[in-house]
């Protein structure tokens, strides 16, 4: 597949909401299959879809790279030699060095090869229930901090919110797609049971509610009673956000964001984030 062909595609799974990772080779040095230019798409289960990197002595080597990368979200560069010059280096297979992941050529060409893995990560989604102040705040404020931001409100709501986004009508989002998801219900008394029934449906990363522990679990005998599952209401966090001293809409937003973003980057650097602040 050509590097235009390959290009489309990635396009078509950043729609779809799909991780994946395109690998480049960047340098080459003797006798390689491939050459400086070829790149392939990896998807996220290390089934390379299009394009070429080489063969057998290549592919395992960036397929890890690649997996490493979308579960990361950081670049990769592999340099993957002959055990004789990783030798002479003092590095061995698998090291990382100065920012460059190394790895054994066992083919009888003895080539090197340098790829370079750049994972493309799909926005997450913040699916946001209501249209309190507070909704209205986090859809405002949720897209410059890279969300694909999803409000779920009756249609004659909609007009709450001055900024752009994938409206749904009443509490039903589309679960279609493979993006992180988030969601916040913020309905602060505006249709709170219906929206929280629709919630506890949707399958998402990290749930929580606008509101205090006591409301929370009013609505759980509420909707426990109507047949609800009690554990169910476990995935859900309230009051949401962090503790930052909160009062209006706009900081009560903030508080939620960067509570989100402390769960969604856990693992993603070097030492633990901000670890059991989301409790």
């Amino acid at each position: 597949m050509s590097g235009t062909d390959i290009l489309e595609l990635a396009s078509e799974l950043k729609a779809e909401g799909e991780a994946f990772a395109l690998a480049t080779v960047v340098r080459t040095v003797s006798v390689t299959a491939a050459k400086a230019g070829a790149r392939a798409l990896v998807r996220s289960d290390g089934i390379i879809s299009d394009g070429w990197i080489g063969g057998g002595c290549a592919r395992a080597a960036v397929v890890k790279a690649a997996r490493q990368a979308i579960a990361s979200g950081t670049p990769q560069l592999v340099s993957i030699q002959p055990e004789d010059l990783l030798d002479e280096q003092g590095v061995t297979s698998g090291e990382e060095v100065g920012g460059v992941r190394f790895a054994a050529n066992f083919c009888p060409s003895k080539g090197t090869m340098d790829v370079f893995v750049e994972p493309v990560l799909p926005k997450p989604e913040l699916v946001i229930f209501g249209s309190s102040p507070v909704a209205v705040a986090l859809a405002e404020m949720a897209p410059a901090v890279g969300y694909f931001c999803t409000v779920c409100a009756p249609e004659d709501q909609h007009g709450e919110f001055d900024t752009p986004a994938n409206f749904v009508a009443r509490y039903t989002p589309d679960m279609a797609g493979k993006r992180q998801r988030f969601v916040v219900i913020s309905t602060q008394g505006n249709g709170d049971e219906a929206a929280t029934r629709d919630a506890l449906s949707l399958p998402s990363d990290f749930a929580s509610f606008v509101g205090s522990k006591a409301k929370v679990k009013s609505l759980r005998q509420k909707l426990t009673s109507t047949g609800v599952s009690e554990s169910s209401f476990d995935s859900i966090k309230a009051p949401a956000g962090l503790d930052l001293g909160a009062i209006t809409p706009e900081e009560i937003a903030l508080s939620i964001l960067a509570e989100i973003t402390v769960f969604r980057r856990q693992g993603q650097r070097g030492d633990a984030v901000m670890q059991g602040t989301t409790s």
